[in-house]
């Protein structure tokens, strides 16, 4: 079949269920994972023949996505704040949001400072490794209760080629932490009265211990590492979290009872409340 033709085959495979442009995008992911090639290929190359085997990756990645499977755990990867994440389903797929909060800590930091960053709840790393390629001179570590993340972890940060302490540990039972200068957390905030807003292809992929806490204690984690962070964070240190957007106030009047200063509330690119700082 010819590349032309199977993008054909491909487009009415998925019709219905992703809009064009997302059947598209997926279609490019494809078609430079399993042959090499841009966008521009599918103008310059129509004629192109793929082979039965390619062919037969193909078939796969459809089957899998009409299970609503994400992309990313069909690629094997996905990109973060410019640089390459292995994922896989003990991982939350790395998001946008994210990347806002990861900018945030970078524009508060010297590129030259001997920091340290602590991580809590780390995934795939995407965190404490771009902060430490971005940040060459800081101490970076990471915590993370499942094995399965953290091993992925360890292969994101020899992919990029730094140098993270990733920890094994439940935060949540953990009593003390070392001094850090910044601790940072994307930790579960989503309540499961929200599981209607959540999309199936993250509802059934992505690991649900990484995503969802109680209705009745949505900030069990924030709380606990706040407790932590006053008093493992250095004089001048700072607490950066990836929050709920609903429940920026009550983030916001946690931290405040709790003895911490300068407090800011930002939103993500899509207008939600979704990161803080603060200090002590």
């Amino acid at each position: 079949m010819t590349l032309k033709n199977f993008r054909t085959f491909f487009n009415k495979e998925l019709e219905g269920l992703y809009p064009q442009t997302e059947a598209d995008t997926f279609f490019f992911f494809l078609i430079e994972e399993y042959l090499g090639f841009q966008r521009i290929d599918l103008t310059m190359k129509p004629g192109f023949e793929i082979s039965i085997e390619k062919q037969e990756l193909f078939h796969e990645s459809i089957v899998r996505l009409k299970n609503e499977e994400p992309i990313q755990y069909i690629l094997g990867y996905t990109e973060f704040y410019g640089l390459p994440f292995k994922v896989n389903t003990n991982t939350l797929i790395p998001r946008p949001e994210t990347e806002e909060l990861v900018e945030w800590i970078l524009s508060e930091i010297n590129k030259g400072s001997e920091v340290s960053i602590l991580d809590i709840g780390t995934g795939t790393g995407c965190i404490p490794i771009t902060l430490s390629k971005y940040l060459p001179k800081a101490t970076v570590s990471a915590i993370d209760v499942s094995d399965g993340a953290l091993k992925i972890a360890n292969e994101n940060a020899a992919l990029n080629n730094v140098s993270v302490d990733f920890i094994q540990k439940d935060i949540l039972k953990t009593d003390e932490l070392k001094e850090y200068d910044i601790i940072v957390s994307n930790p579960p905030y989503v309540r499961n009265l929200e599981k209607v807003e959540i999309k199936n292809n993250v509802l059934e992929n992505e690991p649900h211990l990484a995503l969802f806490v109680d209705d009745n204690n949505p900030l069990i984690f924030y709380n606990k590492i706040a407790d932590l962070a006053k008093k493992s964070l250095t004089k001048k240190g700072l607490l950066f979290f990836e929050i709920n957007q609903y429940l920026g106030k009550e983030t916001v009047g946690m931290l405040k009872e709790k003895g911490f200063k300068n407090i800011e509330l930002c939103k993500d690119l899509f207008g939600n409340d979704r990161m803080i700082k603060a200090s002590l």
